[in-house]
């Protein structure tokens, strides 16, 4: 990454809202590493859903480290990280994927990362969204990336917590008391470029399955779905893109930031997780053309 080689341009302070869009928002990374290279003074971050997973982990200094390990993580280890959630409102805890990025980005506090970070979840009792910029980074996360139906709810002081992007896909608004110069955010509903990619086949084991390889198994034949009829997987997905691109039109409209990055929607599916490597560069390759239309 670029952003190592030179000192930022300090008279020219970033807010970067980065948005929510399942397995599409790794692209969010090539972003970063774009910025970065332009020597762009990144100050503060908010995100939601898997933005807010990408901007955590950069708030924290640790995206380097995220970023190689996630590019060697396979489809068939992936799925082997999904803890089904008996008897819970989910299908999957998140616990055992939590656990193996702590491992590679620690656990500290929110108020202690070197740049200002917001995760922004939807309290379901309270219908509204909350803003998380205190406490521990990873009870952030995970309330902000959990997708009603798949993974469980995540409580944080006393509140059960869900994905942000349910009422906010890109939340602008909470970067706005930062004192950055400019915002840049990264809209992940941008207008299709290309056909999505095949899901990836699936690996056979060498050893006989645990309990929780043989649920990674089904789940990744539930996620692969039928080629010719929509699952459920893919209608879930279908309409939380729609309902988060509308929401996303209103949020860019009422607060315009000074550039906006887009990302084609159609760059994956939702759950292609694997597929990181092609959307971290998909995700620079769009930076640079803004910027560079922009005049960064």
């Amino acid at each position: 990454m670029a952003g190592e080689e030179a000192p930022p341009r300090t008279d020219e302070k970033i807010a970067l809202v980065l948005g929510a869009g399942g397995a599409r928002g790794f692209a969010q990374i090539g972003v970063i590493e774009a910025l970065e290279a332009r020597r762009m003074n990144v100050v503060a971050v908010s995100g939601s859903s898997s933005g807010a997973l990408v901007g955590g982990i950069y708030a924290a200094g640790k995206l380097r480290e995220f970023r190689e390990e996630l590019v060697r993580m396979g489809r068939g280890r992936f799925l082997r990280l999904l803890d089904p959630a008996l008897g819970k409102p989910g299908i999957l805890q998140g616990g055992a994927l939590v656990d193996a990025m702590k491992e590679v980005v620690g656990d500290p506090l929110i108020e202690t990362l070197p740049k200002l970070f917001t995760a922004v979840a939807v309290d379901l009792q309270r219908h509204r969204v909350v803003w998380l910029r205190n406490g521990p980074l990873w009870d952030a996360l995970r309330a902000s990336f959990a997708i009603p139906g798949l993974f469980t709810p995540h409580e944080v002081d006393g509140r059960a917590l869900v994905d942000g992007g349910l009422l906010a896909p890109l939340p602008i608004t909470a970067t706005r008391l930062s004192g950055a110069h400019r915002l840049v955010a990264v809209d992940m509903h941008s207008f299709p470029d290309r056909p999505p990619g095949e899901p990836a086949q699936p690996q056979l084991a060498a050893h006989d399955p645990t309990l929780m390889e043989r649920f990674g198994g089904w789940f990744g034949k539930r996620l692969a779905g039928d080629h010719d009829a929509m699952g459920i997987v893919e209608l879930m997905s279908s309409s939380l893109d729609t309902m988060q691109a509308q929401i996303a039109r209103v949020e860019l409209a009422l607060d315009p930031p000074e550039l906006v990055i887009r990302i084609p929607r159609d760059a994956c599916q939702f759950y292609e997780f694997w597929r990181a490597a092609e959307l971290i560069e998909i995700g620079r390759a769009e930076a640079e053309k803004a910027l560079d239309a922009a005049g960064y």
